[in-house]
């Protein structure tokens, strides 16, 4: 992520899709051929709008500046039967993981998921008929024609929630931008006091069977981060994705246990199912405390339990060899 450019997770915008062409009102004038006929021909088919998966993108910050989308309309339908050109579709991309909503309904879309994964959000009207379209054996010069169908318009609501294999539960200040520099070579914000990451930071780690697996440090949870406290409402939408979860917990807090059953509850209440998602424990920090204290090595929880220091990359490299194996 380029930490230049600001994320923007949730935008509101319009899209209007193109109008269909109107269908044309024209009768045959030519020599030798008397009584020639209508030859209106048809409007064209209003453009779509369509949104598609563009890995390269992290942010909607391209729709906080441009709200209305509109497609380009059919033309109208000419004489000799001649049909209008059908207006061009509108090709939107945006980030994988990006959730549509309809504004006005309350409705979900669609998401878009993949690489060039289309979802069309809004159809473009049809082209009316000309009049070559209304004759008859008892009408035969008709006078009349049909407009073009209007294209459809939406308040849409675009939400991201970012794609990725493993993300970095913990409180504030737990060491989880050094975690996620020291397995990844990311370089997020690092600084020593509370929430210095106000938005997600993505990472790859490259294993030595050639695979990737990304991970993602999710902006300081605290108590009652899911009524909203903090900043942990903002960004826990982004975890809801990820496969498998590391809890950072801070080797020298007083109550680690209590850290970890906060974290835990935290997760719980936005979204019970987070639990049933793979997770380990990683004690930050070491190198500060002279050895293990016993309160945490001795921590009563069911997953397994590693010691690092993400700062010296002490046991590093021992977490990605578990991580490997969890992800595979």
């Amino acid at each position: 992520m380029d930490k230049k450019v600001p994320f923007i997770d949730r935008v509101k915008i319009k899209v209007k899709a193109g109008d269909g062409g109107d269908g044309c009102i024209s009768f045959r004038r030519e020599k030798y051929v008397p009584r020639g006929g209508p030859d209106g021909g048809d409007g064209g088919k209003g453009g779509d709008v369509v949104f598609y998966g563009d890995p390269n993108l992290w942010t909607l910050l391209d729709f906080k500046y441009k709200r209305v989308l509109k497609a380009e309309n059919g033309k109208q339908g000419k004489g000799k039967n001649m049909t209008g050109r059908d207006g061009k579709d509108l090709l939107i991309p945006v980030p994988l993981g990006t959730i549509i909503w309809d504004a006005d309904k309350d409705e979900k879309i669609g998401e878009i998921l993949k690489e060039r994964e289309r979802l069309i959000v809004a159809k473009g009207g049809k082209g009316g008929r000309g009049n070559k379209s209304f004759a008859t054996s008892l009408n035969r010069a008709p006078r009349i024609r049909e407009e073009g169908e209007k294209g459809e318009q939406r308040n849409i609501i675009l939400e991201l929630k970012l794609l990725s294999d493993i993300g970095i539960i913990g409180f504030p200040n737990s060491g989880k931008s050094t975690l996620l520099k020291s397995l990844t070579g990311a370089h997020p914000e690092i600084a020593p006091y509370p929430f210095t990451t106000l938005t997600p930071n993505l990472g790859v780690i490259r294993t030595d069977e050639f695979r990737r697996i990304s991970i993602c440090d999710i902006p300081g949870i605290i108590k009652d981060a899911h009524r909203g406290k903090g900043l942990g409402l903002k960004f826990l939408r982004h975890v809801e994705r990820c496969n498998f979860f590391i809890i950072l917990l801070d080797i020298t807090s007083e109550e680690p246990l209590n850290d970890y059953e906060v974290l835990i509850s935290e997760l719980r209440e936005y979204n019970p199912e987070l639990l049933h998602k793979k997770r380990i424990v990683v004690f930050n920090k070491i190198d500060l405390v002279g050895e293990i204290p016993f309160k945490a090595r001795n921590l009563k929880i069911k997953e397994k339990v590693f010691f690092i220091s993400a700062l010296k990359g002490t046991n590093i490299e021992e977490l990605k060899g578990e991580i490997g194996k969890w992800i595979k």
